[in-house]
């Protein structure tokens, strides 16, 4: 058994919510300076240029990358060893997240009653948590801030068995073309495979922050996701909307077993400020 601190985890959740709305992981920007030096379309190339212009900005003078800074979603994966003390699991998390929207100048975009009142909570509150328990003495935490210019591009069918591999691969480029200019692009496609309703959704938002030079172990979805993001690219949506060789910088699959009469297809767009970060305590 091994004691960790609500407090630390506070601490934490804080500091992964300032680092995911101020710094853009250096994958993401390695990608953006590739995709400028390729391209060839004059208003897709100065797109990309503000993009670039913009991380540089963020990054110095500690502000937001985008001005929507998300509703924070963190994936918490705890050791089945993890002893909590000094307080409570998700009421640390939620006063992390409190705080970094505080401090941090960040916009909050929250709403307590999503229909009729749709009244601001005031401090970005409540957080989306998903906690697995999984082997070990460490708790691992990746937030994501989801701005809903991109996940209100998002989609799940429950396509049959018969929709095959064609079928998943039409899915995800669909959702991409229906998408067009709206999420921002460059987008990070990421693509949950398998399960039911809520677990392939779960599986796509989670692939979003995969490293953008991670394939998937299983060739035959790293050859989907290659064959995904050609196709995407090949739509000429381009950065912006503006035309050009890049739509999307990746397309991320994750899959988790299903039954036998489902197949199950979500497809989370990200834009290109995939804003994320992730540590272990």
């Amino acid at each position: 058994m091994r004691e960790l601190s609500c407090t630390l985890l506070q601490k934490a959740v804080t500091e992964l919510c300032l680092s995911a709305n101020q710094q853009i992981a250096p994958d993401i920007r390695a990608a953006i300076k590739t995709a400028l030096e390729k391209e060839t379309a004059p208003a897709a190339r100065y797109a990309l240029e503000q993009i670039t212009e913009n991380y540089a900005c963020a990054e110095e003078d500690g502000l937001p990358i985008c001005q929507d800074t998300g509703m924070a979603v963190i994936f918490a994966d705890v050791g089945q060893e993890v002893h909590w003390t000094d307080g409570q699991f998700e009421a640390a998390i939620q006063a992390g997240v409190r705080d970094a929207y505080e401090k941090g100048y960040l916009r909050k975009s929250v709403v307590s009653d999503p229909l009729f009142d749709r009244k601001n909570t005031l401090d970005n509150c409540p957080a989306i948590i998903h906690t697995a328990i999984v082997p070990g003495d460490r708790a691992h935490l990746l937030v994501i801030a989801k701005g809903f210019g991109s996940e209100n591009m998002s989609r799940i069918g429950m396509l049959t068995p018969s929709a095959g591999e064609a079928g998943v691969f039409d899915f995800i480029v669909e959702t991409a073309r229906l998408a067009g200019p709206n999420p921002c692009p460059p987008i990070i496609v990421g693509v949950g495979v398998g399960g039911d309703f809520e677990q392939a959704a779960l599986l796509a938002k989670r692939a979003t922050a995969r490293p953008l030079s991670e394939r998937h172990p299983d060739p035959r979805y790293a050859a989907l996701e290659k064959r995904a993001l050609d196709a995407i690219n090949a739509l000429g949506i381009g950065a912006a909307g503006y035309g050009g060789l890049t739509t999307a910088l990746n397309v991320a699959i994750n899959y988790a077993p299903t039954h036998i009469a489902g197949l199950p297809v979500a497809v989370n767009i990200c834009c290109h400020a995939s804003r994320h970060a992730e540590t272990t305590l």
